[in-house]
C-alpha cells in the first residue's frame, strides 16, 4: 500500500481503535526481513522495540526502504515510514517533511512517548541513510 492510500484510509477511520487496528494490519502486511538482514548495523537505535531498517538503491538512484520490528504496532509504524520514503531520490527523501506529514495522520497524540521517540528515531535513520548517498 502506498503512503497516499494509507493516509486516505486513516482519514476515513474516525475511531482511534479502528486506526490502531489498521496500523497493526499494515505491519502484518509488511514483508519480514530475513534474519540475516537483522544486523546490528540495520538496527534502529532509540526504539524500545527492536526495529531494523534496510535501504536498497535502484539503478535510477531511487531508494527503497524495507523494515521490520518485533512489536506489531511498531511494525505498522515501520510500514508507514517505509511507504512515505521509498522510491524517492536521496534528495527527495531529505526534502520530505516527515514529522509534519506524520503529525497530519493524527497518530502522534495516541502513541506513547516511547513509541513517538522510536518513530522519530526511524525517521532520523532514514534521513541519515539518504544523506550518506548524496
Amino acid at each position: 500500500m502506498n503512503f497516499d492510500e494509507i493516509k486516505e484510509s486513516l482519514e476515513f477511520l474516525d475511531d482511534w481503535e479502528d486506526r490502531y487496528k489498521f496500523v497493526i494490519d499494515l505491519g502484518g502486511d509488511l514483508p519480514a526481513l530475513e534474519d540475516a538482514e537483522k544486523t546490528k548495523l540495520a538496527k534502529v537505535e532509540g526504539c524500545v522495540s527492536q526495529v531494523w531498517l534496510v535501504v536498497d538503491e535502484k539503478e535510477n538512484n531511487q531508494l527503497v526502504f524495507r523494515g521490520d520490528s518485533d512489536a506489531m504496532i511498531v511494525k505498522g509504524l515501520v510500514a508507514i515510514v517505509v511507504s512515505l520514503f521509498s522510491n524517492k531520490s536521496p534528495q527527495e527523501v531529505i526534502d520530505t517533511p516527515a514529522q509534519t506529514i506524520l503529525e497530519g495522520l493524527g497518530l502522534n497524540e495516541h502513541l506513547t512517548s516511547q513509541r513517538a521517540n522510536g518513530l522519530r528515531s526511524m525517521i532520523d535513520r532514514v534521513y541519515a541513510e539518504a544523506r550518506a548517498r548524496l
